[in-house]
């Protein structure tokens, strides 16, 4: 099956692609093109995904660039392939030939490029990352290889979507006490629960930091047959979930 590769022209025209399931080697639950190495696919299977995605991508295999995500703030400068992966959520690099890949499943996958200045960059942002700051510190981290804020454009893919997003009460008091304002990101769910717009919040702290920035408008959760969606996994009590990827190189 051929992979399906979701692009926006706002990061044209670097090379990028927020990749669906569509297209892989994996089989059962993870069904598709399951790109995550921390998951109990099969480890060949994986690498056969991520060869594909490489391959689309006019990479080689160890030139697709991934990091132990931890749903930090944290960002790597990446210059040349890991022999690691360090622990952080964001990379950027203005060193061509090399693809930055971020690993979802509900959390929000962010590909960021300067393409006057030759920088890029690449964030996984949940609601605790996008908390924490990973998004402006992916900003500073291009600014620091030569990027300008006018000049960067954010896109956010597929993520999960307020409509599929039920979070706590303490949600909702850990945005309000931060910022009244981000009240406007909640709406009162069933019972005591609230539910998030987790990609409005994301644009919103985006473009707050300079940038110009859009979502795809893709809702992990409500369309199985081409994303993972670590919610719905938990709704159906399976095992385990998938990785999407996405990837942008210079």
């Amino acid at each position: 099956m051929t992979l399906e590769i979701l692009t926006a022209d706002a990061l044209t025209p670097v090379r990028h692609g927020f990749f669906t399931r569509k297209g892989g080697a994996s089989s059962g639950i993870f069904s598709g093109l399951n790109c995550g190495q921390g998951s109990t696919d099969q480890c060949e299977i994986v690498l056969t995904n991520r060869a594909r995605v490489a391959q689309a991508m006019k990479v080689d295999a160890k030139d697709l660039v991934s990091v132990h995500q931890c749903h930090s703030a944290d960002v790597v400068v990446v210059d040349a392939p890991l022999a690691d992966k360090p622990k952080a959520d964001a990379m950027v690099s203005a060193t061509k030939g090399l693809a930055l890949g971020i690993l979802t499943a509900d959390c929000q996958p962010v590909l960021f490029s300067d393409a006057e200045a030759g920088v890029i960059g690449a964030a996984h942002a949940g609601w605790g990352g996008a908390f924490g700051g990973v998004l402006e510190n992916t900003i500073d981290a291009m600014v620091g290889l030569g990027a300008t804020r006018e000049n960067i454009q954010a896109v956010i893919g597929p993520c999960i979507s307020q409509a599929a997003y039920e979070v706590g009460q303490e949600y909702f008091e850990r945005f309000f006490d931060a910022d009244p304002d981000n009240a406007r990101f909640f709406i009162n769910g069933e019972g005591d629960k609230m539910q998030f717009d987790l990609p409005s919040y994301g644009l919103h702290r985006l473009r707050s930091a300079g940038v110009q920035a859009e979502w795809t408008g893709h809702c992990t959760y409500g369309d199985e047959t081409r994303f993972y969606s670590y919610r719905r996994s938990v709704h159906h009590k399976e095992a385990d979930y998938g990785r999407l990827i996405a990837t942008i190189r210079l």
